[in-house]
């Protein structure tokens, strides 16, 4: 059965949260945008996914800091402070009584359209905001058991087209590129990039481990990834050698482990790509397992100086 790293575990609870759409807190059911939406209509707005541990957002600013980016490189206004939107995500838990196993999807699309186009002159109200927020905790099957990867045949693309850092609304090459690894039986797609060296995941990045050392792609190509920069981060904070640098499928098929990131599922293991079956003796292997703590304690010190 395939599985991904935003598998998660049902809670009835999120049956009956609010929403905030715009200002106002709504019931799930009644959350609404109009069809005019700007995002909707063309895939023209910037998104971030934030997590809610023990009361705290987070890194909060690097998400923030990443979305106000995302909105200057499609040269959006949103009329908003980095104190303005964390903010509006307190009120989105607040107003559901949420402190602790939270995801949150904020997305700001450039608003309401006068008819369908993608001329952002045809705009006629202020950016659309919207924060989801959930009750969500990965399911630990994925990190027990590992995922399946296949190279899709969708490349990540140059930046002078679409910016692979850019978190927009137009993911339908992701959609497509995981639909053919589902279509192969895999969980998600491994994605190359314009040079045919390994770039990505669909909605991940990618991390290989070769004789004790750690390997990701140069960044130019992949998700700008909160949680990527962290495991990078805590290897060089311990010594551990971790290289930017340009690999392909040889020395993916070779590795001793692999394993992806993400704000929601942290540090997942990869045990196959290609239906190639990586060498472990354990899942998750030894350096993964070593840098899921280093992560977490990360968020832990985080959450500690918030708290001060």
């Amino acid at each position: 059965m395939a599985r991904g790293t935003h598998d998660s575990i049902e809670d009835d609870r999120n049956e009956s949260i609010l929403i905030y759409v715009n200002g106002e807190m709504v019931p799930r059911n009644e959350a609404k945008i109009s069809v005019f939406d700007s995002g909707y209509l063309v895939g023209d707005g910037v998104w971030e996914g934030l997590r809610l541990h023990k009361g705290v957002f987070v890194f909060l600013e690097d998400h923030l800091n990443r979305l106000f980016e995302g909105a200057r490189m499609i040269f959006m206004d949103m009329g908003e402070t980095l104190e303005s939107l964390e903010e509006k995500l307190k009120k989105a838990v607040d107003s559901n009584d949420m402190v602790d196993g939270v995801h949150l999807r904020l997305m700001v699309t450039r608003g309401n359209k006068k008819t369908p186009s993608q001329d952002p002159r045809l705009t006629v109200t202020p950016p659309n905001i919207v924060i989801i927020p959930e009750y969500k905790i990965a399911n630990t099957e994925s990190k027990r058991s590992g995922v399946r990867l296949f190279t899709s045949a969708i490349r990540r693309g140059s930046p002078d087209y679409l910016d692979p850092r850019l978190n927009c609304h137009s993911k339908l090459h992701e959609v497509i590129a995981l639909s053919q690894a589902i279509g192969a039986g895999a969980d998600e797609a491994l994605m190359l990039d314009v040079n045919g060296f390994v770039s990505t995941c669909n909605a991940t990045n990618f991390f290989i481990v070769r004789n004790g050392e750690v390997w990701t792609s140069t960044g130019s190509y992949c998700m700008n990834g909160v949680t990527r920069s962290k495991v990078i981060s805590v290897c060089e904070k311990k010594g551990i050698v971790v290289r930017q640098k340009d690999f392909s499928l040889v020395d993916v098929y070779s590795a001793d482990e692999a394993f992806v990131t993400g704000t929601f599922g942290g540090l997942t293991p990869v045990i196959e790509v290609d239906r190639q079956r990586l060498p472990y003796e354990a899942i998750p292997g030894e350096m993964t397992s070593r840098l899921s703590e280093l992560y977490n304690q990360e968020i832990d010190d985080y959450i500690e100086r918030a708290k001060q």
